[in-house]
């Protein structure tokens, strides 16, 4: 769909559109058992809601979305359940690279590498390798990842650069660190969206979102639909942000 239309059909201007999204997918499991279903059922009918998500930002030309796919903390599940989870994102890598080409979206894997098996180093290599030439919608996914290990991360790498010489601690500002976590090069989260209920980050963009919008939704992921897509830019057209000043 042509961008203009799709804002005419929302009644929201191309100034009041997010540039970047950031989504924190919430209530497979609960999904799952209010129907009856095992917890697999719901991560299966969650990705198929990433894909309607993945599709309403690239017709609504937004810039950057990024994915809470799978934290630091998610390791700490029953092991069937982490590899349906771990299954199903190298599923969606293998049948939608394609797609993601097609669309001129650029997938980027956030979050830490250490000790990830060869499989998985695999799939994030071969997105990030065959879609780094896209211009269009970056698709950020944060799997096995953790805002509090990332600001770590980023506090050890400055200062090895001081220990090193590199740097000295006077030039360390908001800027030098931001450039030292995983989100480098990305502009921070115009709004932060969280479905089922919940109403907290769970350790997702910490140092990021501090000027984000928050929009909550009590429907579970597995619903996500293009609807939900449009309660979301409708909500967030109807916030004025101020950034500690008057506006």
């Amino acid at each position: 769909m042509d961008s203009a239309l799709a804002h005419e059909m929302t009644e929201i201007a191309p100034e009041q559109m997010p540039a970047h999204i950031g989504v924190i997918m919430d209530g497979n499991g609960r999904w799952a058992k209010a129907r009856g279903k095992l917890r697999t059922e719901g991560h299966k009918a969650g990705v198929e809601a990433l894909r309607r998500l993945v599709t309403c930002s690239v017709e609504f030309e937004i810039k950057h979305l990024t994915i809470y796919s799978f934290s630091s903390e998610n390791w700490q599940r029953p092991q069937d359940e982490v590899n349906t989870i771990l299954g199903l994102m190298k599923k969606f890598v293998a049948s939608d690279i394609g797609t993601f080409v097609k669309n001129n979206v650029r997938v980027r894997i956030l979050g830490s590498r250490v000790g990830l098996s060869q499989s998985v180093m695999d799939m994030i290599a071969k997105a990030e390798s065959q879609t780094e030439h896209c211009t269009g919608l970056q698709f950020n996914v944060a799997f096995n990842y953790g805002s509090r290990v990332e600001i770590v991360d980023a506090a050890v790498e400055l200062a090895n650069k001081v220990k090193s010489g590199e740097i000295q601690p006077s030039d360390i500002d908001e800027q030098m660190f931001s450039d030292a976590l995983y989100t480098k090069s990305i502009p921070d989260p115009d709004v932060v969206f969280r479905t089922s209920g919940e109403q907290r980050l769970s350790n997702f963009l910490l140092w990021q979102a501090a000027y984000s919008e928050f929009v909550f939704s009590d429907e579970y992921w597995p619903d996500f639909d293009r609807a939900s897509f449009l309660k979301l830019l409708e909500s967030y057209a109807g916030r004025k942000r101020r950034y500690g000043g008057l506006g």
